[in-house]
């Protein structure tokens, strides 16, 4: 794997764990009892970008040193799955 291609592998590994990580320690507006005018009920009081970003870097970390560790060390090469093997083959 390439210098580029591990940086764009983890960029889109960061942004999917951040999209699961976002709804952690929400707290809405409505929750809080102080709605400012303007704004839906369901917006966020707090944020917390920092803590969630950096929880999200720690689980991208990880998850991508696992599947670069599986794809430079070839643990699961592409003639190891079934449906991408020749038809001589199986």
């Amino acid at each position: 794997m390439s210098l580029t291609s591990g940086l764009v592998f983890f960029a889109v590994i960061w942004a999917l764990v951040f999209y699961m990580v976002n709804p952690f320690w929400q707290r809405s507006q409505e929750e809080d009892g102080h709605v400012v005018p303007g704004t839906p009920p369901s917006a966020p009081v707090d944020a917390k970008i920092g803590r969630k970003a950096l929880l999200t870097t720690a689980i991208a970390a990880v998850v991508f040193g696992a599947i670069f560790y599986v794809i430079e060390w070839r643990v699961i090469t592409i003639e190891d799955l079934e449906l991408f093997s020749p038809p001589n083959r199986r």
